[in-house]
């Protein structure tokens, strides 16, 4: 998760999945974005499709029926379009409106060894039933000036959750994402948040690479995309350190 757009999220999300899905670990791909892209990112059309993870938040439907293949073998997806746009409005007036993905996600997840959320760019009630379905939160964080402003302010977020509706929630890690090391202020940028946030930065950063934007035009990950580009190599990396974390 990370309020801002634009940092990374979904091909985070989306390439992490994936590389767990190569390690042979069966894996949910959860994506609870109204865009939606990490659906079109795994190559699953968006138009007629139904149901979504909206019908399985507010129609009903059990999520295993909404629940689709992909191209890799031990990666599902929870698709999402449009219509989760409304949701937020939806949620406020329902009971255990902030449970709801919890409880949806009870049984299938007994199917998997991981379950990727791919957040919404905002703290609305979409996050706020991803952090209280979640056991950790992993945040992309992009090497700009506003990054460490929006940093502090999510991590708040967090702690309230954790304080208020999850007591088992924790932070996996912050992860740079689309970093030049040319350019000083994104060196500037990471060396500030390795020193405001000591030992729980990733160790992998993710560069800048034309593979990682050109892969979801495909409808893939970047590790079927092109497999030997740096992007590729620096998910799989990112991967490894999340299974360390196991």
């Amino acid at each position: 998760m990370n309020q801002k757009g634009g940092v990374g999220k979904t091909t985070t999300a989306v390439n992490v999945a994936a590389g767990l899905a190569l390690a042979e670990r069966p894996t949910l791909l959860v994506d609870l974005d109204p865009q939606g892209n990490a659906t079109t990112g795994l190559g699953v059309q968006k138009t007629g499709l139904y149901p979504t993870v909206y019908h399985v938040l507010l129609g009903g439907e059990p999520a295993e029926k909404a629940i689709r293949e992909t191209a890799l073998t031990h990666l599902r997806l929870l698709p999402s379009d449009i219509d989760l746009v409304g949701a937020e409005i939806e949620l406020v007036g329902l009971e255990q409106r902030e449970r709801r993905l919890k409880l949806a996600l009870e049984s299938p997840a007994k199917a998997y060894d991981w379950v990727i959320i791919d957040c919404p760019p905002s703290l609305g009630l979409l996050t706020i039933n991803a952090l209280v379905a979640a056991d950790r939160v992993l945040v992309p964080l992009q090497c700009e000036f506003y990054a460490l402003e929006g940093l502090t302010y999510l991590l708040k977020t967090v702690k309230l959750v954790r304080e208020r509706l999850n007591p088992g929630l924790e932070i996996e890690g912050i992860v740079l994402t689309m970093f030049d090391g040319r350019t000083s202020l994104a060196l500037q940028i990471r060396d500030e948040v390795h020193r405001y946030f000591p030992g729980q930065i990733f160790d992998t950063v993710i560069p800048r690479n034309v593979r990682l934007t050109e892969a979801p035009s495909y409808g893939r990950p970047v590790m079927l995309h092109d497999l030997k580009s740096s992007g590729s190599l620096a998910y799989l990396e990112l991967t490894r350190e999340v299974l360390t974390h196991e």
